[in-house]
């Protein structure tokens, strides 16, 4: 697939769209409305970000992921309902245009899929907190996240070692790490962070940070999320 160098941006409040992750989107502003209906007649692309926690004016997170519409419906009053499907992570870059939307100037960003010895530890002791907390209080459906995770045919019943046997079977450590972060870490800004963290290693380390947190919020019967013992400040994911 052909990707163009710039692109129209949403800015959501709390947000983030991972690659391969589906979401829906009620298009409503006048700024949104023209870029759906461009992007429609041209790639049918356009990045969605988070806007960032520290800026007072709208501004988008850098980190972001290009989105392919993969239906759309307009309404009789110009608004539109559609699913927009994950591709990949972009980075942003300047902006080349203000009006009727929002421009950037876009770097996709790519990957490994290596497995080292610590990407396995790191695997092994994210499955051991997803499995802590499906038997907690199952915060999604299991059959979601079998069927999410490549788990096959639909079963008459769904157990969570269904579950941690699809999730075993998913090769890229990247893309485990999104799907589990996507379904299981309630605060936007965790999932932030595990999207702004390119390099799958430090993915999983972050996601295992964040999925303790979940796990002893559950034991102590809730309340606010507690997961800034993360280290946002590692960047070794250019």
């Amino acid at each position: 697939m052909l990707i163009p160098d710039r692109m129209g941006v949403m800015i959501l409040g709390e947000g983030s769209l991972f690659p391969q992750a589906m979401m829906p989107l009620f298009i409503y502003e006048p700024r949104y409305r023209d870029m759906l209906s461009e992007s429609l007649a041209t790639h049918r692309m356009f990045c969605l970000a988070m806007q960032r926690m520290d800026a007072i004016r709208e501004s988008p997170s850098r980190i972001a992921t290009l989105g392919l519409v993969r239906a759309s419906v307009k309404n009789s009053n110009g608004t539109s309902n559609l699913v927009l499907q994950g591709l990949i992570r972009v980075r942003l870059g300047k902006i080349v245009q203000t009006k009727p939307y929002r421009q950037h100037l876009i770097t996709p960003l790519k990957e490994t899929s290596e497995r080292s010895p610590e990407i396995e530890a790191l695997l092994g002791r994210s499955l051991d907190l997803v499995e802590a907390r499906l038997r907690q209080d199952q915060p999604v459906p299991l059959e979601l996240i079998r069927q999410l995770a490549g788990g096959g045919q639909r079963l008459p019943e769904t157990r969570v070692e269904d579950c941690l046997e699809a999730l075993k079977a998913i090769r890229e450590p990247g893309r485990y790490a999104d799907l589990v972060a996507a379904l299981l870490l309630p605060n936007p800004m965790a999932r932030q962070m595990i999207l702004e963290a390119v390099d799958p290693e430090h993915r999983l380390r972050q996601l295992v940070v964040f999925l303790l947190a979940e796990v002893n919020r559950a034991a102590q019967g809730g309340g606010d999320d507690d997961f800034l013992g993360a280290d946002p400040g590692d960047e070794g994911d250019e």
